[in-house]
């Protein structure tokens, strides 16, 4: 949003600047908010003094994103003076509160109804036109028309000792299956071609609800990861899985992907090797098993691309305890990869842990495991020279096209450039010959349209 002032009262107009800060599933939460505003008629607008009011997001996973939250607040203040708060860190009331005493309302995240309560207290419902102003039929969206997030549930049923999401969102709540797969369908008419499952603990739905029968174009339909993906899968888009924690029945998925109902793409946040770290993490710790695991995996399908994330610098993390992290990632040999170093979270369990590692030895450890893993990820990548790939295109620009393969998702993998190609659009799909490789990213040149 654009930095421009305000100085008007709130009064009679209709629009609304909105910021959304954090993660896909707040960014989720936005669209939901967005949708709503604009069937109830307001306008949405992009500068601050454009609007009425501004809504803002937060994010509250860890300082870092606290810190930008709050600034983010204190801008919309400063240029605004009309703010309301939502989303994780406004499970915090009282430290926005202190911080900002001027905000208009403060609600926690997913609190649609209270969003739109606090909006009608200062803005009344304008009058419109319902056959004017349509929202389309899968609502308001914040990513590029050819991808979509889709959110399954909220909450996590874990707590881990470095997240409070728990204490921001709640134990796990699922989705009734008939409302995702119904979501899933108006997306897919809308010309998404990639879903994108979000939640805190992927495997987990349907858990809550005792995998609940639902129904969906009239047919019975189990509130579980499996059928969910079955079904996804028959919608004849990309489907890629986030946030997924190991677990036993993921090993049902696999033969989904070898046989390309789904994409053949896990994101599975392991966040160490040692099994004491993990112990002290509180999660899952058979590393031994995993290993063995994701080995089985990739032989029933040899394509799948696992992308992970890890943390360093844990507190009490040992040298030989970082080594064995180390080796964990030369056996597994997975494909995408993100680091960070330990950052204590306000509320979280892990800041009462003993022996806290050093600053300057938790950014080695970050710069030796990235050292690492790039080393592995140049390997992988080379390998792809000469092969053909299906590319979802994403942007053109003045050099020429950037897309993906199926190995990456959007805005957190690298991207596949087709310099000098301008005959194609955002969301096409083509086949491409890769050329080029390095560290992250590939090189190709477009061989035909899927089309």
């Amino acid at each position: 949003m654009s930095k421009t002032s305000n100085s008007s009262e709130i009064g009679n107009n209709t629009k609304i600047g909105f910021v959304s800060l954090g993660c896909p599933k707040n960014l989720v939460d936005s669209e939901r908010i967005l949708t709503q505003l604009k069937t109830e008629g307001y306008d949405v607008v992009p500068s601050y003094d454009d609007a009425e009011m501004v809504i803002v997001n937060t994010c509250g996973f860890i300082d870092s994103a606290v810190k930008e939250s709050l600034d983010t607040i204190g801008e919309a203040l400063a240029e605004n003076g009309k703010v309301l708060v939502t989303g994780c860190l406004g499970a915090k009331d009282d430290e926005i509160k202190e911080i900002h005493p001027n905000v208009l309302g403060v609600t926690g995240p997913h609190a649609y109804d209270e969003v739109l309560e606090q909006v009608h207290q200062y803005m009344p419902k304008p009058k419109h036109d319902p056959f004017i102003s349509l929202v389309p039929d899968h609502g308001i969206k914040l990513t590029p028309k050819h991808f979509a997030y889709l959110k399954i549930s909220e909450g996590c049923n874990h707590r881990c000792t470095f997240c409070i999401i728990p204490s921001m969102r709640g134990d796990l709540d699922s989705r009734p299956i008939g409302d995702v797969l119904s979501e899933a369908k108006r997306l897919v008419n809308a010309g998404v071609k990639e879903l994108l499952v979000i939640s805190q603990d992927t495997s987990a739905y349907g858990v809550d609800v005792k995998y609940r029968t639902g129904f969906w174009d009239g047919m019975p339909v189990k509130a579980r990861l499996l059928e969910l993906c079955e079904h996804l899968g028959k919608m004849g888009v990309w489907v890629r899985l986030h946030y997924v924690y190991p677990y036993p029945n993921v090993d049902k998925l696999i033969p989904l992907m070898a046989e390309g109902k789904i994409l053949p793409y896990l994101d599975i946040p392991f966040q160490h090797a040692s099994p004491r770290i993990l112990k002290l993490m509180k999660r899952p710790g058979n590393i031994e098993k995993t290993l063995e695991r994701i080995q089985n995996w990739r032989k029933i399908c040899p394509e799948l691309i696992i992308r992970s994330t890890f943390i360093v610098g844990f507190p009490g993390e040992t040298e030989q305890e970082f080594e064995e992290l180390l080796e964990f990632l030369r056996e597994a040999q997975l494909d995408r990869v993100g680091c960070f170093s330990y950052s204590p979270v306000d509320g979280a369990t892990a800041n009462e842990l003993p022996d806290p590692v050093d600053e300057a030895v938790k950014q080695h450890r970050l710069e030796k495991f990235m050292a690492v893993q790039e080393a592995i990820s140049t390997a992988k990548l080379k390998q792809k020279i000469g092969q053909e790939f299906l590319v979802l295109i994403d942007e053109v620009h003045a050099d020429g096209a950037v897309g993906r393969t199926y190995a990456d998702a959007p805005e957190i993998d690298g991207v596949v450039h087709l310099t000098d190609e301008f005959d194609v659009k955002p969301g096409d799909k083509v086949w491409a010959q890769i050329i080029h490789s390095d560290a992250h990213d590939l090189w190709g040149v477009k061989v035909e349209d899927e089309q």
